[in-house]
């Protein structure tokens, strides 16, 4: 897939909003200087964000294409430009362009199933946009279920959201768990792939799943103990994108590019290449 020549031009973006979700996770609301979208995006597509003078990086869009206000970027602070991000107050003006990679197929291979969300810590932000467009269009999809983890009651990422409106959402069904006990949680305590495993799911549903490489290949394990097929089970890689556009080779894995042919592959696609992935 090739980006298209405007998804190269960079946009004006204003942050409008700058909101603390976990102790190093923040969420940036951004606009264009008239107060609209910059561009119109699917759920699983990335944005390059870009302050000049320090650099830019790759980011999941993590609002939903059915926000035609707005868009949202969770961002831990873990580098030179996400520390500058995190420093970065309501009206400060940054660089924008996009959307890049492949999305998610929610309008072809997930319409009428049942979708099992599963995600671990940070990786809930890019799959934010997918769970917020099926719930949207919730009469295009079969059951909901959403798995998702973290070390600590803080850690969970749009725990505020989660708790006021996905939990309440007729046909969708909300797991949570946390690594160790903590005296304000009386929610299920263990790891993700574990906690997976014990919720024995049906094998009727699509997987899309992200998170840490480790949680990735024990959860994969425990769906394989359940019946389920690499060829049920979606992921993003795309934090393995940098120029987003084939030309730099950061992303090269085997015969793919992840900007190019990604970042959403099924896993039985990812079987096809190196282990280097």
């Amino acid at each position: 897939m090739n980006a298209r020549p405007e998804a190269l031009m960079p946009h004006i973006g204003v942050i409008t909003d700058v909101r603390l979700d976990t102790p190093d996770i923040k969420t940036f609301r951004v606009v264009t200087p008239d107060g609209k979208k910059a561009f119109d995006h699917m759920p699983g597509q990335c944005a390059m964000l870009s302050i000049p003078g320090v650099g830019e990086a790759m980011f999941s869009i993590t609002s939903s294409p059915t926000n035609t206000e707005y868009m949202e970027f969770s961002i831990k602070k873990c580098g030179c430009v996400t520390e500058w991000l995190h420093q970065a107050e309501v009206g400060q003006q940054i660089t924008i362009r996009g959307p890049y990679g492949k999305a998610f197929p929610v309008d072809t291979e997930f319409a009428g199933k049942n979708l099992l969300f599963i995600a671990g810590g940070v990786a809930l932000a890019p799959l934010r946009s997918v769970i917020n467009y099926v719930r949207h269009y919730k009469d295009r999809y079969g059951k909901i279920d959403i798995v998702y983890g973290a070390r600590s009651k803080e850690d969970l990422l749009q725990y505020k959201e989660i708790m006021e409106e996905w939990v309440h959402d007729e046909g969708v069904t909300v797991h949570l768990t946390i690594d160790r006990e903590q005296p304000e949680w009386d929610g299920h305590v263990g790891f993700v792939p574990n906690y997976v495993k014990e919720l024995g799911f049906d094998t009727d549903k699509t997987v899309i799943l992200c998170g840490p490489p480790i949680m990735i290949k024990f959860t994969l394990a425990g769906l394989t103990e359940l019946g389920f097929e690499k060829k049920q089970v979606y992921t993003t890689l795309e934090l393995k994108m940098k120029c987003a556009i084939g030309k730099c080779g950061r992303c090269n894995v085997g015969s793919k590019y992840v900007c190019k042919d990604g970042p959403v592959f099924r896993l039985d696609e990812l079987d096809e290449l190196p282990n280097e992935y």
